[in-house]
């Protein structure tokens, strides 16, 4: 018996003595970035990395980079040597290759501002089994957008693509508004400067969008695309009636923003940008749990939305659904794969 007493004495001695592991002392997330010729770059290491103790975001560091560029991208090539070096002066290692990348991180931030290079950037991260997030454009095409989710699914990698701007606060409120009521039609708009090598509402439009589909949400069926006076307006009918419509703006000047029509009140959304950091803190939640923030099929019917846009826009004016442009897109798809 007594020696029954000095072993329970011995043990809870020991669980006494055993340092409890505090949420502030754990280690923080490793996170590399792919792609430096891009402000984001700069702007999401600082935030994360001077992150106040406590804060959502000192749960993550960025520890590495690859540098990638795209030489035909003039905003790529003119910026990729400059951020990299900031990088590099702040103590991020620059590694020569993805995979590489891929051995020294625990998740990874996809930010090449060219979206065309996105599918083979992400293929060796979706291989290492890392979550995976892509910042805008998610791709440089419908069917690369595709492509991407459907690789992560089957290798079971958890995944996302979001615009800073789906988490505008001003929109954010109006959804789910009581004193809106049931959003029967929204406007969004935003900056929509254009680059040749990627469709047009892809390049920066695409912020407008994640504005727009944080209002309605999926369910697009057609969508119908015109322009005038250094505006171009894509209206989306919706599967129960809704409209939704978005206006993208080239003279420089404006902003973002939006208007929701409900059912017991027209309320344009108040604000403007919120910045990177609500976004931020869902990249790093999403880092620690897997649990994507945005579902797939809203952002590919988000992307599907922009394509059928662009598709209007050739055959001037025409309305196009959203499943032609998913057919044709999955078509291309199962061509390259064979």
């Amino acid at each position: 018996m007594r020696s029954l007493i000095n072993l329970i004495v011995i043990t809870q001695l020991a669980v006494a003595a055993t340092p409890v592991v505090s949420a502030e002392d754990a280690k923080p997330i490793r996170v590399g970035l792919i792609g430096l010729d891009t402000s984001h770059v700069i702007a999401f290491t600082q935030s994360i990395n001077n992150a106040e103790p406590g804060s959502p975001l000192a749960k993550a560091r960025v520890v590495a980079g690859f540098k990638g560029g795209s030489a035909d991208v003039e905003s790529s090539a003119a910026r990729v040597d400059k951020f990299t070096e900031q990088l590099r002066a702040q103590g991020i290692e620059i590694v020569p290759t993805i995979e590489e990348l891929c051995t020294k991180v625990d998740a990874v931030m996809l930010e090449s501002v060219d979206g065309r290079p996105h599918l083979e950037q992400a293929r060796p991260v979706i291989k290492a089994g890392l979550p995976l997030f892509l910042d805008k454009p998610m791709a440089g095409s419908l069917a690369d957008v595709i492509e991407i989710f459907r690789l992560a699914k089957e290798a079971n990698v958890p995944c996302f693509s979001s615009s800073s701007l789906r988490y505008m606060q001003g929109a954010m409120a109006l959804k789910g508004n009581d004193k809106v009521g049931e959003i029967r039609s929204a406007i969004a708009w935003s900056p929509c400067s254009l680059e040749p090598h990627h469709p047009d509402f892809f390049w920066y439009g695409v912020h407008g969008m994640e504005i727009l589909y944080t209002l309605m949400g999926p369910g697009c069926v057609s969508v119908q695309r015109t322009h005038a006076d250094g505006r171009d307006v894509a209206t989306g009918l919706w599967d129960n009636g809704r409209t939704g419509t978005f206006i993208g703006l080239r003279n420089g000047k404006t902003g973002y923003g939006a208007m929701v029509f409900g059912t017991k009140s027209i309320v344009q959304a108040e604000g403007g940008n919120s910045g990177y950091e609500p976004l931020l803190v869902e990249v790093v939640k999403f880092f620690e749990t897997g649990k994507p923030p945005v579902d797939a099929r809203d952002t590919i019917e988000l992307f599907a939305f922009m394509e059928a846009a662009d598709e209007s826009k050739r055959q001037g004016g025409k309305t196009i659904t959203i499943e032609s442009v998913m057919r044709k897109a999955r078509d291309q798809n199962r061509t390259a794969r064979r």
